[in-house]
Parts: structure tokens; sequence; C-alpha cells
């Protein structure tokens, strides 16, 4: 089934040539993290990362993490598409707090103008990253090789332009490629390091710096949170819905039964993803300028991914974003009110409930599976404290990578398998299709 589902995907040409135009751009974005910005000593920074491997540096080693290893390399991809998202989270917010920014996003062209102060926005929190990136060059010996005021400049107007056109790539791939696009390139970040964290890890097992038996045990781990990752995000509460005899134009429709699918977890990676590029914003700024403040240092310390109070805002904000989008994209009185409208109803419950019905079936799963992400999340952390491993390594095989490397591939193929579908060829797996559990 496999060989044949593989076969279909390439000679279906839509799809062929859907999957082809987004690896061509994947391969753009992985080149792209290795050209390192001008003005730049890439033997300096090599040098340098390699005398703070012993050490760790955890805010390093994780802004390198969701950069997909552009970070270390001061590459034109550096700051990735963390900006954006950044943005995005903002710009969502005041859409909440403000009622008229609402009402004016909900007119006609509302979405177009919000993408459009969406990314104006990004470019200020670009030029603001970029900065403090030259700032934290500069104390790197030998690592700037011009003068500091044209290095700041092209610095800033580099990164700036690199994550932009990131955002730009992203666009392009959920337009005319497979997938979401900025959720694919975060992806194709991690993949593409897994192969130098596996080798790096075996090394370390060979120079008796990393114990063999806790190294098996979080690759069980490992296996088992992939396991778990794929039934959580799988699971659905279906909503039954009848329809009655109705009459639109001279045709008449006959009863129908259907139901609405509530995923477990709605809003998939997104609250992971959000919760760091929140945390990871100030963070930065406030490592790489904390040189000129004590105040900053002070925070960086008390900021750190491996301490408590980071985590501990980690896991409240997965939980508060898991509840925050699924608000916005799974409005219960929009539904409740199209249900309405097309002669709909939910049995057993009244017409003017349906709305509180929904709203607390959202709650009752969205409050467990969001308690789930985050601590899926909080694994990277464990490993490193009790089994002493690198945090590079800790990240990158730990949970939030398996929830953005398991998410992004679920939705990924659950596109691919509707386009096979839509072509009269068999889904991916040997029913037909990407079962979801009903709860």
């Amino acid at each position: 089934m496999a060989d044949n589902a593989l076969r279909d995907m390439f000679r279906v040409k839509e799809l062929r040539d859907r999957i082809l135009y987004t690896l061509l751009w994947l391969a753009i974005f992985r080149l792209g993290t290795f050209l390192p910005i001008p003005g730049i000593n890439g033997s300096a920074l090599s040098s340098y990362f390699k005398s703070q491997a012993a050490g760790g540096n955890g805010i390093t080693d994780y802004l390198d993490f969701f950069a997909g290893g552009a970070f270390k390399n001061f590459s034109l991809f550096m700051l990735g598409v963390m900006p954006y998202i950044s943005m995005q989270i903002i710009m969502q917010l005041l859409v909440v707090v403000f009622p008229s920014l609402k009402k004016a996003v909900e007119e006609d062209g509302g979405r177009k103008k919000m993408q459009l102060w969406t990314r104006i926005g990004s470019i200020f929190v670009c030029i603001i990253q970029g900065y403090a990136v030259t700032v934290w060059a500069d104390r790197i010996p030998n690592a700037i090789t011009m003068a500091k005021v044209p290095y700041t400049l092209l610095a800033i107007l580099t990164v700036t332009t690199g994550s932009m056109f990131l955002v730009w790539v992203g666009d392009q791939i959920t337009q005319k490629g497979i997938g979401n696009g900025i959720s694919l390139l975060i992806f194709a970040g991690i993949v593409a390091r897994l192969p130098n964290a596996v080798s790096e890890l075996i090394k370390k097992i060979q120079l008796g710096e990393i114990n063999a038996i806790y190294a098996i045990v979080v690759f069980i781990m490992f296996i088992v949170v992939i396991a778990l990752v794929v039934y959580e995000q799988q699971g659905e509460r279906k909503i039954p819905v009848n329809y009655a005899k109705r009459v639109v134009g001279r045709k008449m429709y006959g009863a129908q039964n259907t139901y609405i699918p509530f995923k477990i977890n709605p809003s998939g990676v997104i609250p992971v993803i959000f919760a760091s590029s929140i945390l990871t914003f100030p963070l930065q700024i406030a490592e790489t300028l904390g040189v000129q403040a004590k105040w900053l240092r002070d925070f960086a310390n008390w900021l750190s991914p491996n301490g408590f109070w980071y985590n501990f805002l980690y896991v409240v904000f997965i939980i508060f974003f898991a509840y925050f989008y699924t608000e916005v994209t799974l409005n219960p009185q929009e539904i409740s009110k199209n249900i309405r409208e097309n002669g709909g109803s939910i049995p057993g419950i009244r017409s003017d409930k349906m709305e509180e019905y929904m709203t607390k079936v959202l709650n009752r799963i969205i409050l467990p599976g969001s308690i789930y992400l985050a601590l899926i999340a909080l694994i990277p952390t464990i490993v490193q404290r009790i089994f002493n491993f690198p945090s590079e390594l800790s990240y990158l095989l730990g949970g939030t990578s398996l929830l953005i490397i398991v998410g992004v591939d679920l939705d990924t193929m659950a596109q691919v398998e509707a386009l096979l579908k839509m072509h009269h060829h068999e889904g991916l797996v040997r029913k037909g299709h990407i079962r979801s559990r009903n709860l």
C-alpha cells in the first residue's frame, strides 16, 4: 500500500508539481542557512561556539534550534520566521483587545489589511532583533571583519531582508505547494539537524560523556512520545448534527445526519510555537544587550531556558494560546449560527443552548489537550537535567521538536491524502484515509 501511495503521489501532476515546488523552496531555505551575513568571520564564530560547547549556552542553542542552525552561522536567515510569528501573536491579541480593530478586520478586505500590518510590524521586530544580534557579535573575539557602524547597518538590513524573504517563501509554499509554509520551514530546520544530533550523541557515548543506558532510555522515551503525539493529534470529539428536510429554490433536500469534529488539540502545534516565540523575543534582547545594562543581565538569568520561571511561563503560555487560538479559529457562536440558519439541530440540545453546549465541550477537551502539550514541551529540560544531555541535543530530540515534526507531518499528509482522493486515488493508509479517534 505504501509503494502504491508513493507512486500515486508522483503520478498525479498537480500533487507532483506541488511537492517538487515545496522541496525546491525548502532546499533554498537550507542553502540560505549557510550563507553568512557580510562582515562576519566564520572561523572565529566556529572557534567561539566550540569553546562554549562544554558549558552549554542555553539561549544560543535555543535560538539556533528554531532557526534550523542558521543562528550560530550568523547567516542570512539567522532570525528565521520567529519575528513574523511574534508579530502575528501581537496583532491577534490587539484584535481581541480593541473592538474597533476587530470590526476593521471583519470588513471586506480586512484580512488583507491585517496581513499587511503584520508584515510591516514584522519588519520593526526584525530591526530590533537584528540590532541585538550585532551587539552580541561585537562580544565575540575577531567575529566582525569591518567597521562597526557599516557592519551594524548592513547586518540589520541583511537579516531583516532574510526573514521577510522566508515569510514570502512560506506564503508561496502554502499557496502553490503542499502544507503550511511557515510551519514547514521550522520543520525543515529541525529535521535537517537531526542526523548531526544523533551523530553527536553517538560520539559522546563513545567518549563516555553520556551513559549508554541513559541514551537508550531517552531513545525509548522519544519513540513513546511520538506515538502519544500521533494518538493525541488524531483524537476527535464528534458533535452530532441533524438537518431537517428543507426547500432551496425549486429543490427539496432530504434530512441529513452529520457531525462537527472537535479535535482534542484544535490548535495543533501553534501554542508551542507561539509560546516559544513570545518568550524568545524578550530573552534574546535581554541576553544580547545585557552587557550594557545590569538589569537586562539579571532578567536574562532569571528567564534562562533551563530555569524554573522560563519553563513555568512556557507552560502557562502554551495553555493560554491553546484557548486563545481555538477561540479565534473555532467560534461556537458562529458555528451555532450556521447550524440554525441551515435548519440543523444537536440532538438533546435546545436551539438557543447550542453555543453554550459547544463552548462547554471545547473547554473540556482543550484543557487536558493543552496540559498534554505543555508536558511534552518540557521533556528537553527534564532530559537535560536528569540525564545530563547537552542542551543542543535535548532541544532536537525533545518534546518541542517532536510536537512540531509530528504535527506538521500529519497536517501535510492530510493535504496529500485529500489531493489523492480528489483525483480518485487511494489514500496513504490501508483504509483509504488518515483516521481520527472518536471520543
